[in-house]
């Protein structure tokens, strides 16, 4: 993926009739493909996920070395394994993955994102989502697919907004700590290249 840079707004906006941060005060963010060396800075993001029990299914937390190979499972032309830096740290990711294994699923992928807990609610989410609707259609992809737990409201109202819709719900399918939740499939079909 070419780089793609955005800037990042204070809460502040024009939108609610304030005015915007000080240009010094925006952040540049850019979207470029993961390398290695982005690693412990990825598993540090989703580890701290792992302990809040809202948005991932694993338990306990994972080292570099058990992950070593997760790049190797993307590549930038058909399952891109993404990072959101600014000021030169990751501060967010998002990963395509096969959704299914056989053949009639290949142009469906399932998305994963997750943003580092000190800058949640700045966007960056958004920003990695949208780059990957704009993206699918030249990858072949043309459905995306989220899975949701039904407790992480914020994650299912972010992706609704980005034209997501609800496909399908598993109840009680998973056990975090002493608590069965449900999973929310969200899913939207990709426009045609």
């Amino acid at each position: 993926m070419r780089a793609v840079a955005f800037n990042e707004k204070g809460p502040r906006s024009l939108r609610h009739g304030l005015r915007p941060a000080p240009t010094a005060a925006r952040k540049e963010l850019k979207i470029r493909d993961a390398v290695e060396a982005d690693l412990p800075a990825i598993i540090e993001i989703y580890n701290a996920a792992v302990a809040t029990r809202v948005s991932t299914a694993q338990l306990e937390p994972v080292t570099v070395e058990s992950r070593r190979d997760w790049l190797s499972e993307h590549s930038s032309d058909r399952y891109p394994f993404w990072v959101a830096e600014i000021d030169g740290r990751v501060r967010g990711w998002l990963s395509f993955k096969s959704f299914l294994p056989r053949c009639a699923y290949r142009g469906t992928i399932e998305l994963s994102v997750y943003v580092d807990e000190d800058f949640r609610r700045r966007g960056i989410a958004r920003k990695l989502l949208e780059a990957a609707i704009a993206r699918g259609p030249s990858l072949g992809i043309n459905a995306m697919v989220g899975l949701i737990f039904a407790h992480n409201e914020a994650s299912l109202r972010l992706f609704t907004r980005l034209g997501f819709e609800r496909w399908g719900l598993l109840p009680r399918v998973a056990r975090l700590n002493d608590a069965e939740r449900d999973l929310v499939v969200v899913g939207r079909h990709c426009a045609t290249r």
